[in-house]
């Protein structure tokens, strides 16, 4: 498997911290939705960006990433 060039690391990392960002914000929100619509699908975004995310760090773990770049 081909290790990662540092701008797909830093596009990963950006990737990483707009998800995460995200999913904090949507988590936060979700209590003060009372449309049942909107509240299922803030749910369904909140399932599929931890999916991403964990795509994402799996990703990480294949590829043996660390913070201090690849190996």
């Amino acid at each position: 498997m081909k290790n990662l060039a540092p701008n797909e690391i830093l596009a990963l990392s950006a990737l990483i911290t707009m998800e995460t960002q995200g999913l904090a914000l949507a988590k936060a929100s979700i209590n003060a939705l009372n449309d049942e619509q909107l509240r299922t699908m803030t749910e369904t975004a909140i399932m599929s960006t931890e999916a991403r995310i964990q795509g994402m760090q799996q990703l990480i773990h294949d590829k043996n990433i660390n913070s201090g770049g690849a190996n």
